[in-house]
């Protein structure tokens, strides 16, 4: 049986770095898609307006508020989504070891699901604490072009007129969105990955740098359609809570409730094709990032199962 010594260990540092690049990762990968984002969001929130699918809905949005629309949100989906990375690739590193120290190296490598679903959710619980905020800014500024200028004073007015605790109207469904999202992210991409590696004759600790970043593409798309399709209801029903205000006495579940039978089964899945393409690229994209960061900052390489 695997000893202790088998399993590597990390510094403070070490999860600093993954943190950072997890960082790094999310938060560029997440910028560089905000007018991809803003047309999803908007498909969600007017149907009827915007149903044109992906390329003309970009039209309508440029004729109806300016290209510069497009841009809406970019400085919380930044700022959101780099912590939020921190959170999720530092946090799935740092619970993946401790699930491996607990179970040890041989019965983890047995039960390897369990500790990938365990490590990605706990860590997207604490990653999207930081994020929710961010998130209920950044739409707020897309529904309502006009609320405000930008993050801060977006920030500030809702916390201002609505209240701190308003910034977490959406926590349920982010946590409905979010937790499914990236057990089926890093899920996905754990077996991907590993498939692909098998499938190569080459060891892979003996392939090339543009190989690895292949491998890591390619199974980033297949985890990042896997993880929207799994994530989108919850998806839709945080964009419509996030604008609608409660009826006085109101619950955030009651709200939820309401929405969730506005919505039904086809409404819950609108901007799925948009999503698809941001996510899935995103996704192969952060992965990618994740391991070339990772290399750059010299960071030990993660435990394999």
């Amino acid at each position: 049986m695997a000893t202790q010594q088998d399993i590597p260990q990390f510094t403070a540092l070490d999860y600093a770095k993954f943190a950072l690049a997890g960082a790094i990762g999310c938060g560029f990968t997440h910028g560089a898609m905000t007018p991809i984002d803003v047309v999803k969001t908007k498909i969600q929130l007017e149907p009827t307006v915007y149903n044109k699918g992906m390329i003309g809905s970009f039209k309508q949005v440029i004729q109806n508020e300016g290209a510069g629309a497009l841009l809406t949100g970019l400085g919380p989906t930044v700022l959101g989504y780099s912590l939020q990375g921190a959170f999720k690739f530092g946090g799935y590193e740092f619970f993946k070891k401790q699930c491996i120290e607990q179970l040890g190296l041989d019965k983890a490598k047995q039960y390897k699901d369990g500790v990938y679903i365990f490590s990605s959710a706990a860590a997207e619980f604490f990653a999207d604490i930081a994020l929710c905020p961010l998130e209920a800014t950044r739409i707020r500024l897309v529904s309502q072009p006009d609320f405000a200028d930008g993050l801060v004073s977006g920030f500030a007015r809702i916390a201002k007129e609505e209240g701190i605790g308003s910034f977490y109207n959406g926590f349920g469904p982010i946590l409905c969105k979010q937790i499914p999202y990236n057990i089926a992210k890093f899920l996905v991409f754990e077996r991907a990955s590993a498939a692909i590696y098998a499938s190569i004759p080459t060891p892979k600790d003996q392939l090339t740098s543009a190989t690895n970043t292949a491998v890591n593409l390619g199974s980033g798309v297949i985890a990042g359609c896997a993880a929207a399709i799994v994530s989108q209801p919850a998806d839709t029903l945080l964009s419509k809570v996030n604008k609608t205000k409660k009826a006085p006495g109101q619950s955030t579940m009651g709200l939820l409730v309401q929405l969730a039978k506005q919505l039904g089964f086809k409404g819950s899945f609108a901007g799925l094709p948009t999503r698809l393409v941001m996510v899935g690229t995103l996704t192969s994209l952060q992965f990618t990032l994740y391991g070339s960061i990772k290399s750059a900052l010299g960071c030990p390489p993660a435990i394999s199962l």
